[in-house]
C-alpha cells in the first residue's frame, strides 16, 4: 500500500478511555477516510466517535512480540577506524530511533567501529549522540537504555561522550509509569498515559523491568542540543518554540514540567513532542529556519517521523515483506536544511547510525 507525500500520521496517536471498550482493531482506513500505513489502528465505526480521533494521531497496531534475551547479541564484525582528529574533539556520530532494537543497534555501532565485539566503546575521543526514542514497539527497551548509560561511562572515560535526548517516547513511558490510568485532559475526551503507552507499541516486559536510575535517566535527558553547527531535536515539529526562546530555556523548562510531576502538564508535553512533518509540508524550510534562527545552527538533524513516511513510502512491522522500504542513509529535505534520521527499523526499515556533517 502507497501513500503519496501528502498524506500519512502527523502525530503519535493519543488515546481515549474508549479505546478498549472496542474489541478488535482495523486499519484499513484511518480518521477522516485516510489510507493508513502498517502499524496504524482505529477503532471500527470511527463515524460513531468522532472525539475519539485528535487531529493527526495514529497508533501502532500491535504489541510487538518479546523475545527473551541474555547478554548483548555478540555480532563478528571488523570495526571500522573512526577517524580522530589531532587536536580537537572526536568524530561526530548521530543515532536514529532504536525503539527497543537492541540486535540492530549493536551492529549499527560495531560498522562503525563504535563498540568493539564485546559491546564495549573503542572509538577513544568520538562522540555520540541518540536522539531518543530508546523503547516500545521493540523487543527490549529497556536493553536499549542499559547500553546507553554504560556507553556513556565508557565513552567519557575514554574522553570521548555518549549522549542522549528525550523523545516522545520516553515522555510516554515516564507517564504510564507516573500517573498510569489517572485522567489527563486530551482536548478529545478522557485520556490516559496507559492507554497511549499500549495503543503505541508500549511492551510489558520493559515496564516490568523499569527501575528507579532508568526514570532518573530519562527525565534528565535535555530535549535539545546544538553541536559542530547541527541542531539536534527528536521530532520534527515547531513545538520546542514553546517551551523558550535558547536551548537552556527549553531544556530547564521540560526538566521543570517533570519535575512538578503534573498529569496534564506532562502530557501537554508529550502531545506537543508527538507533532510531526513540520519541516515537510509547505512552509517547511521556514519552520526549520525560525528554528535555526531561534536557537543557532546550520542544519537541524532529527528522528521522530521515519524516512518511509517522510517520502511518503510503507513497510510492513511484522515482517511479512521480506523487502521493506528501501533506507540507505538520512534523509536530506527542507532545501537541504534538515536531515531526518529514523530510518524505519520497526517497519523492517534500518536503524541509522552516521557521522557528521554529511558530505553533501
Amino acid at each position: 500500500m502507497t501513500q503519496g507525500a501528502g498524506q500519512g500520521p502527523e502525530a503519535e496517536r493519543t488515546a481515549t478511555l474508549r479505546d478498549f471498550r472496542v474489541p478488535a482493531y482495523v486499519h484499513e482506513t484511518g480518521p477522516y477516510g485516510h489510507s493508513t500505513h502498517p502499524g496504524d489502528v482505529a477503532p471500527p465505526h470511527e463515524e460513531a466517535y468522532p472525539e475519539a480521533y485528535p487531529e493527526g494521531y495514529t497508533p501502532t497496531e500491535r504489541n510487538l512480540p518479546v523475545v527473551n534475551r541474555g547478554d548483548t547479541l555478540q555480532v563478528t564484525v571488523d570495526p571500522a577506524v573512526v577517524p580522530q582528529p589531532v587536536d580537537g574533539p572526536g568524530a561526530l556520530f548521530v543515532v536514529g530511533d532504536v525503539h527497543g532494537y537492541l540486535d540492530e543497534l549493536v551492529a549499527a555501532l560495531q560498522e562503525k567501529g563504535l563498540i568493539d565485539s564485546a559491546g564495549n566503546w573503542c572509538a577513544g575521543t568520538a562522540r555520540l549522540w541518540f536522539l531518543g526514542d530508546f523503547t516500545d514497539r521493540g523487543p527490549d527497551g529497556i536493553g536499549v537504555i542499559d547500553l546507553v548509560m554504560r556507553l556513556s561511562a565508557e565513552a567519557a572515560a575514554a574522553g570521548g561522550y555518549c549522549k542522549a535526548l528525550m523523545g516522545n517516547h520516553e515522555l510516554l513511558l515516564l507517564g504510564a509509569k507516573r500517573f498510569g490510568d489517572t485522567p489527563v485532559n486530551s482536548g478529545a475526551g478522557t485520556a490516559t498515559f496507559q492507554a497511549a503507552w499500549l495503543l503505541n507499541g508500549g511492551q510489558k516486559t520493559d515496564m516490568d523491568r523499569l527501575q528507579d536510575h532508568h526514570l532518573q535517566w530519562m527525565a534528565r535527558l535535555d530535549a535539545m542540543e546544538a553541536v559542530d553547527g547541527h541542531l539536534l531535536v527528536h521530532s520534527d515539529t515547531t513545538a520546542y518554540l514553546d517551551y523558550g526562546d535558547s536551548i537552556e530555556a527549553v531544556n530547564d523548562t521540560v526538566r521543570e514540567t517533570l519535575t512538578r510531576n503534573d498529569a496534564d502538564e506532562v502530557w501537554d508535553l508529550f502531545r506537543k513532542f508527538t507533532k510531526r512533518f513540520s519541516f515537510r509540508d509547505e512552509g517547511g524550510a521556514d519552520h526549520v529556519r525560525s528554528l535555526l534562527d531561534t536557537y543557532g545552527g546550520t542544519r537541524i538533524v532529527h528522528g521522530h517521523s521515519p524516512i518511509p513516511y517522510l517520502l511518503g513510502e510503507v513497510g510492513s512491522e511484522d515482517g511479512e515483506d521480506e523487502r521493506g522500504p528501501v533506507v540507505e542513509g538520512p534523509h536530506v529535505y527542507a532545501d537541504g536544511l534538515a536531515i531526518a534520521m529514523d530510518g524505519g527499523v520497526t517497519m523492517a526499515g534500518k536503524l541509522l547510525v552516521q557521522q557528521l556533517p554529511l558530505d553533501i
